[in-house]
């Protein structure tokens, strides 16, 4: 992996729903769609609830060869599901469910499902999760402290589940409140080491909050299978290109971070408590709302946040090559808006749950030539 003098590695890993053609409501079928995904020449991942699938892109190092990854896996992975009679969507939360969800039968879903009970089997939420490429796990640890902050504006940008059950929440990522019901999902502390980190997760096992090191649900970690970070703080967002954007915005901060560290800069010590309301103003109110700022305290818009994010690591973009990509993108994310302002439109303008479904279904695969 790359160290902080080059342009560092990235892959991103979404989850998906798979949902009735007609009705939207979650259909148990993973297991089907990823055979049909394997025959098909792609790898994928089964999750926790029966409902769910994850693709991973390769390692990359040039953002745009990623966004044409993440556009071909959600193609081919959509024909896989029409072939197994569903429909692939790009959301954070069902738009509408059945009373629960089974739980994929693996005997280590089995075995979560028994110890967490109905936080298990209310599942279905879809995230994405991007793996940045470091020097060894002392980074990773250490550059933690370095992102955490902005964690609650990443949110707001991809917040893409405002509306379950057939109805608004009054959130834009009601994925994010119901997620944070694992006793081990949220912000992650401010390590003072790797010694304090393990620690940490050491006391969660014998705790009983996590039966293994794989869920460790903070929304930054350090991977137990790859030499990289892995941020997982956002909603699935609504399109591939979105989901490039969040993966060179990760990037640019974890390479921001390297950075200040080799330069001997502490990072700001925000506590925890700053960051739950920020990230709870994040999920109520989205990108079109206003948040905590974790820096300055104070409520600010998000779209200012984001500005702040993009100067704080605006030399980290440019020496990347992304500078363009990610401006280009954002300013048609600021016209279109992101999934839940899209999913919020499509249900108010008639009132029907079935608009929304097709707006996630048509985001999901979009592939614009440009912005």
């Amino acid at each position: 992996m790359a160290g902080t003098g080059d342009v560092a590695t990235v892959g991103v890993e979404e989850e998906f729903l798979l949902t009735d053609p007609v009705t939207g409501a979650p259909t148990p079928n993973n297991t089907q769609v990823a055979d049909a995904a394997k025959a098909a020449g792609i790898e994928v991942s089964l999750e926790l609830t029966s409902c769910q699938i994850e693709t991973g892109t390769g390692v990359h190092t040039d953002i745009r060869d990623l966004h044409t990854e993440l556009q071909q896996l959600r193609a081919t992975l959509a024909s896989c599901a029409t072939e197994q009679g569903a429909r692939l969507l790009a959301a954070g939360v069902p738009p509408t469910m059945p009373e629960g969800f089974p739980v994929t039968d693996t005997p280590r879903y089995r075995q979560i499902a028994q110890n967490y009970g109905m936080i298990a089997h209310e599942q279905g939420l879809c995230g994405c999760h991007v793996h940045v490429g470091v020097p060894d796990r002392d980074a990773a640890i250490a550059v933690s402290n370095h992102v955490r902050p902005w964690l609650p504006v990443l949110l707001a940008l991809t917040a893409n589940s405002a509306v379950y059950q057939g109805r608004e929440t009054g959130y834009a990522s009601w994925r994010s409140i119901l997620w944070r019901r694992w006793p081990s999902a949220g912000p992650p502390p401010y390590f003072t080491s790797t010694a304090d980190y393990e620690s940490i997760v050491a006391m969660m096992r014998s705790g009983g909050s996590i039966l293994d090191k794989k869920m460790v649900y903070w929304d930054i970690r350090a991977s137990e299978t790859f030499p990289t970070v892995e941020i997982r703080v956002s909603d699935i967002p609504a399109t591939s290109a979105e989901s490039a954007v969040l993966a060179a915005l990760i990037r640019a901060t974890v390479t921001t971070g390297l950075r200040a560290i080799e330069a001997g800069q502490t990072a700001v010590a925000v506590p925890g408590e700053v960051l739950r309301v920020a990230y709870w103003n994040a999920a109520h109110s989205g990108l079109d709302g206003h948040g905590l700022d974790p820096f300055a305290g104070g409520m600010v818009s998000h779209r200012n946040l984001l500005a702040q994010l993009i100067d704080h690591v605006e030399p980290a973009l440019r020496d990347a090559g992304d500078h363009d990509f990610v401006t280009e993108h954002l300013n048609h994310l600021d016209r279109t808006g992101n999934g839940a302002r899209r999913q919020l439109h499509a249900l108010r303008a008639r009132g029907e749950v079935a608009d929304v479904i097709d707006e996630l279904a048509h985001a999901t695969l979009h592939t614009p030539e440009s912005p």
